[in-house]
């Protein structure tokens, strides 16, 4: 599989909100209840300040399929050897590798300057996510029961930890 990362930067907003909308509007594998705006990508350049961020292209098209970092898991400095990782596929892409690429990728780099564990925050309506981070060495170490609802139905956010070799 040819796949190009290039750094998450201002030019490919619409691409991953494009992205990121599709999974608020079809799933619970993003928190949101409606489509959020283009300009909010800025938000995602800002919470990766500092961070490994990609965006993910198919190397033969320089098509954008996708997009993933690691951030602050909390901001004072006790927490600086732990992040949290998000990724998103472009649905058409799921299922064909390129997540655990994606993994692989950010826990390099993540190593590189000095995380120490990665986070993960899933929706327990989420079991492909939730299956995926198991067969790639995540442990659950936390849930918190009905603390969100979209679409009308509650869900937990299960909570899962990978420590990285030092």
């Amino acid at each position: 599989m040819n796949l190009k990362f290039d750094r998450m930067a201002k030019e490919y907003s619409k691409e991953v909100m494009d992205i990121f909308n599709y999974y608020v509007k079809n799933s619970f594998a993003a928190y949101p209840e409606s489509e959020l705006p283009y300009d909010f990508f800025g938000m995602f350049l800002e919470m990766t300040k500092n961070y490994p961020a990609y965006v993910i292209k198919n190397g033969d098209a320089e098509k954008v399929i996708g997009f993933c970092f690691i951030r602050a898991y909390n901001p004072f400095p006790a927490f600086r050897e732990t992040a949290e990782i998000t990724y998103f596929l472009d649905i058409q892409e799921v299922g064909k590798g390129i997540g655990k690429i994606a993994l692989e990728l950010l826990e390099r780099e993540s190593s590189k300057i000095g995380i120490k564990s990665l986070l993960a925050s899933i929706s327990s309506e989420n079991n492909q996510s939730i299956s995926f981070h198991k067969k790639n060495g995540f442990l659950e170490c936390g849930r918190f029961h009905n603390v969100g609802k979209k679409f009308g139905k509650l869900f937990d956010i299960v909570w899962m930890e990978k420590s990285l070799p030092e």
